[in-house]
């Protein structure tokens, strides 16, 4: 073969390759890293990753919630005319005073959380995977509600803390029993605090509060 027609065709090899390697660098440098999950240290399924979502930094698979239709788009199977209205209800009176609702993967959450309130954000996320009862949709919206009514308590819901509406020794020892199983785990319990306040660092070095709810069953 001629030199002239050698050096055209390998140059022309070396040209595809060269725009083959471009397409493809190009390729992986725009693939999407969905919400910010990459800056999970410990993965998901853990504390670290329910602070992405609280942050809202963790936005992939976490809906807001603006009617029961969000929650039954999720568990078609399941039926909620019973509890429709109360949750129409609530969800109107939590939006009124800023509190958002969302409903979020069970991979934000540690294992056996149904839901937690955030008191900086004053937004509190419900576990998917737990929703398709209604039963427990109910239970967990009046137990995060809660938390959002002690937010309110503490002088303002623009605030980071949470306060006492009761007394602890004005609760019946039954429920008292019942909120020391549930938050077992929760370190530190407040003193004299009948609910579980968990004060922890997040990698950016702020503190924030969850009030989350375990599944004790």
């Amino acid at each position: 073969m001629p030199k002239h027609l050698n050096y055209i065709k390998n140059t022309s090899h070396n040209s595809m390759k060269k725009l083959l390697l471009a397409l493809i660098g190009s390729t992986l440098l725009t693939s999407p890293v969905f919400a910010n999950e990459s800056k999970l240290k410990k993965g998901f399924y853990t504390m670290d990753a329910m602070g992405c979502m609280l942050l809202r930094e963790c936005t992939k698979d976490v809906q807001r919630v603006e009617n029961i239709s969000t929650i039954a788009s999720a568990h078609p199977n399941s039926d909620y005319d019973i509890i429709a209205d109360e949750f129409g209800r609530m969800l109107v009176a939590l939006e009124q005073i800023g509190v958002g609702v969302f409903l979020a993967d069970e991979k934000y959450f540690p294992v056996g959380h149904r839901g937690v309130y955030h008191t900086v954000s004053n937004n509190f996320f419900l576990n998917k995977t737990y929703m398709r009862r209604p039963g427990v949709l109910m239970a967990v919206m009046r137990h995060e509600g809660w938390h959002a009514a002690q937010d309110c308590m503490a002088g303002s819901i623009k605030n980071s803390m949470i306060a006492i509406i009761k007394p602890e020794e004005d609760v019946p020892m039954m429920y008292r029993e019942m909120v020391k199983r549930t938050y077992a785990s929760c370190s530190p319990l407040g003193s004299r605090s009948i609910l579980g306040r968990s004060h922890r660092k997040d990698d950016h070095g702020s503190t924030r509060i969850l009030c989350s709810w375990h599944n004790v069953d």
